[in-house]
Parts: structure tokens; sequence; C-alpha cells
């Protein structure tokens, strides 16, 4: 197995990085049993049935080879069907007084807490949670040890509710969709101020207007939080023809294990695959092998909450990373592609730490970082909202995430001399073109093919297809899905 002097000498981008003790999690990255504690190698296991839900009463024991996850064991806030527990629930949630309506986002963030991506998060932050999150970006744990948490994840009532369920006493509240239909309780529940303002700055670094998750979720949200434990119903469904893909941080570390995974290095995306994206990843992966690991797994690992409206959709994207696989631009056996299930927030280097602790949870130890990672145009001005630079470098120094190795994004273009894509090497920088993301959807949407090389041509095809889907069907003068300018 590698030394840390090789694993440096793999990566040499990481040497530079600042205070990190990589003590047990450089190479080989292994969290030994005594670590662990009481954990056994294994995989999800759901204990108990009580409304109150912690960390030692209600997880899964991690596996040993794998990264241990934040607080020691992934949260699991799903109700077991053992015992009668999810259908006392249920009948429980159909009877409180008092209902939540969960808005799209809100649904997303119930998904992202029940299977312990937020772990250890119990449920919807209370204030102490919340005051943390904004402005230490980390959340202290029951061992009284920091994890990164940089996002607030939190739900909003407005002020007639909460008088009113204040007024009652009441302690549970029951979440229900826009049917009306119960989705989880929300427990020991607590209610405090929804500062918008201080949350929209700090999370952002700008109140400027057209944000676009602003706009989405807080702007016309209450203007109180409601925080609590929660515990959820049944496992959340979309019914879409993907849900396949949405697999929970314990059933990725049980893929891992089950393909013998001795390391796991994440890459996300919100947009369609291109070779020079894939061109990193297969480099990652002989990096490490080179380093000593028998087999490196990549967690490819597209972004499928909520995005803006000009973001190819998600289930767009996975026709696209279908063919990736198919045509062997990424090899089947040591990929696994899956859905990342939490909204977009377009807040730069403050989100890409949550993007990062994420995958911890789901037994990454690397992570691949590109440039300007969650950033985005300037809402009002003519620039970028975030330097390009900002999120590696923020990654690199990140409390909470010190055990999590960040691998800095490789730049690659396309080489017009060998007319494929290649890390840029700047002695020759003319020989080199850079097609960015305005230019490759200027291109699909225009039927116009792009070099050879840069995309596998089914990925292509399904790029120019969705492009082709939003032309106006006969008879009508509107299109069917927005398109960026």
């Amino acid at each position: 197995m590698a030394t840390q002097a090789a694993f440096l000498a793999g990566f040499p981008q990481l040497a530079a990085q600042p205070g990190r003790d990589r003590a047990g999690t450089g190479a080989p990255a292994r969290v030994s049993v005594a670590a662990i504690g009481s954990a056994k190698v294994g995989v999800a296991v759901k204990v108990g049935g009580g409304a109150r839900l912690g960390v030692a009463r209600r997880g899964a024991p991690c596996r040993a080879s794998l990264i241990e996850p934040d607080g020691g064991r992934l949260v699991d806030l799903v109700a077991p069907e053992e015992g009668g527990r999810r259908e006392a629930l249920r009948r429980e949630a159909a009877s409180l007084p008092h209902r939540v309506r969960l808005g799209r986002v809100d649904k997303e963030w119930v998904h992202v807490l029940s299977e312990g991506w937020a772990s250890p998060l119990q449920g919807f932050m209370r204030e102490h949670e919340f005051l943390q999150a904004l402005h230490f970006n980390a959340i202290r744990g029951e061992d009284g040890r920091m994890v990164n948490m940089s996002v607030p994840i939190v739900l909003s009532v407005g002020d007639a509710q909460r008088r009113a369920i204040q007024a009652d006493g009441a302690t549970r509240v029951a979440l229900v969709d826009d049917r009306d239909c119960p989705i989880a309780v929300l427990s020991d529940i607590e209610i405090y101020k929804h500062n918008k303002e201080e949350r929209i700055a700090r999370t952002w670094g700008t109140t400027a207007p057209g944000l676009p998750y602003v706009e989405e979720a807080i702007t016309n949200a209450g203007d109180w939080l409601i925080g609590g434990d929660l515990e959820v119903i049944e496992p959340i469904k979309y019914n879409d023809g993907l849900d396949q893909y949405r697999l929970s941080p314990a059933q990725l570390r049980e893929e891992f294990a089950r393909r013998n995974a001795d390391a796991v290095f994440a890459f996300q995306l919100r947009n369609p695959v291109h070779n020079g994206h894939a061109l990193l990843m297969t480099d990652t992966r002989k990096r490490l092998l080179d380093m000593g690991y028998k087999n490196p797994v990549l967690l490819l690992h597209p972004l499928g909450g909520f995005t803006k409206a000009d973001d190819v959709p998600l289930s767009w994207r996975m026709k696209q990373h279908e063919k990736v696989l198919e045509e062997g631009v990424l090899n089947p056996e040591s990929t696994v592609v899956a859905i990342f299930p939490s909204p977009m927030h377009y807040a730069g280097p403050t989100e890409v730490q949550w993007h990062a602790k994420a995958r911890i949870n789901a037994g990454a130890n690397f992570y691949i970082v590109g440039r300007d990672p969650a950033g985005m145009s300037h809402p009002t001005a003519k620039r970028d909202l975030y330097d390009a630079d900002h999120g590696k470098k923020v990654l690199s120094m990140a409390p909470g995430l010190e055990r999590l190795n960040i691998l800095p994004f490789r730049v690659a273009a396309y080489d017009t001399k060998q007319k494929k894509m290649d890390f840029f090497d700047p002695s020759r920088k003319d020989d080199f073109l850079f097609i960015s993301g305005t230019k490759m959807r200027t291109l699909a949407k225009n039927r116009e093919s792009p070099p050879d090389g840069f995309m596998c041509p089914g990925g292509w095809k399904v790029l120019v297809e969705y492009y082709d889907s939003l032309v106006p069907s006969e008879g009508s003068s509107k299109l069917r899905e927005p398109v960026a300018a």
C-alpha cells in the first residue's frame, strides 16, 4: 500500500494544503475497527422505533474498510417496517392537528436528511444548529467534535401557523406533501425567527436579486423556522423512472463493499459529461493505482435536486451518463453512477463544502473539485459571482473535512494537434481549444458537431435530442422548457 510520501507525490497539489491532519486518511485512508467502536462490518441496520431519534439508537454501522461517516454512524430517519412502527407513524401523522405542507425543495431536504447525507443531523435544524451552520459552516456533534455543515437545512412556517402551533403547546407536527399526504413527523419541535436577509447574505455573500435558490425556496417562505427530530414514514420516491439511481449512503457503501473498493473517489456534475471530465476521472484512478490502491472505485454523482431553469434537466443528464458507460468512455466495472438528491444552491465555496461532506457519509475518501464549483454568473453584474479558485482553496482548509482528500481539477481542453481531449499544456497553449458549457449548449442547440473526441457520439446525440425537444410544438408559441441565453 502506498505511503504518505507516495500519496503526496501522486497528487503534489495536496502537499501545499495547510493544516490538514491526514493521519490515517491519506493513503491508505482506512478506518480501523477500533476507531469505529461498536460498529460491525456490514450495512444498514434499522434499530428501535421511539419518537426521539439519537445516533446511538438509529443508524447504519459503517464498514471498517471505508471512511467513517460523520458522527461514527449513518443516520437513518426512515421508520422501520418491522414491529409495526411505520404503520403506527402513518396513523399518527394522519391524526396530528398541525400539518406543515412541504414544497418541492422541502421534500428534497426530507430525502437528504432521512438517508443520512447530513449525518449526524437528526432532522431540520433547531436554532443553535442553524446559527452554527450559518456562522461557522460546521455544527458540534454529540461527542463535542465539529463536523462540517456549511448550508442550513431548515423548514419554514408562516406566522399564522406558528401562532396556532404555539397556542396549542404542540410538540409534534406532521409534514405533508402538496396532496396533503403525510410524509413524516417532526417531534420535540422548536420554532424561531427566519432572518432571511442574514441567511442569504451569509450563505451567498450577496443579497443581489436573481439568486435561483433564493427565489425558489426563501423569498416567499415563511418568516419562522421549525426544527426538530425527523421520522420519515417510508423512503422518499419520485416515480420518474430514475429511482433506481437514487442510492442512499448505506446502499452506496454496500455497493463499494461488494466491489471490494479500497478507495472511493467522488465527482459531482450538474452538466452533461464530456471527454475532458472522463479524462480527469480515469487519470485520477490511474494515479490511485500507481499509489498502491488495488481497486479504487469512482462515484460519478450528478446532482439530482432543484437546479436553475437553464440547466439540462436530470432525466436528460442521466440518459447522457448512461451512454458514457455504454460506449466505454468510463469503465462500468470501476464506476458507480448514482443521483445525489440535494437541491442546488449555487453558493460557491460555501456550498461546495456541503457537497464534499455529504460524500464522506457515502463512503468517499477522495473528492475531485473543479474550477468555480457550485458557482454561477453574478445575477446582476457581468462577472462570475465567486472567484474561480476559492472553492478548492476553501475545501483544503474547511473545518470538519480534514479526513477527506481534496483533488483539485486538472484543466482539460481539446488538443487540436492530437484531436482529442487532453490536459492543458501551457508550453503549447495555442494548440488547445477551450469549449465552455455555453459553447457546448450553443453547438447542441444549433445541431452543429463538436470536434472529434470532445464527447462520445451517444452522449452528444442525447444532448442534441434534448435541445430539439425544446422546439415549440406545432400550434404552440412557447418552449416546453426554458433555455439558457
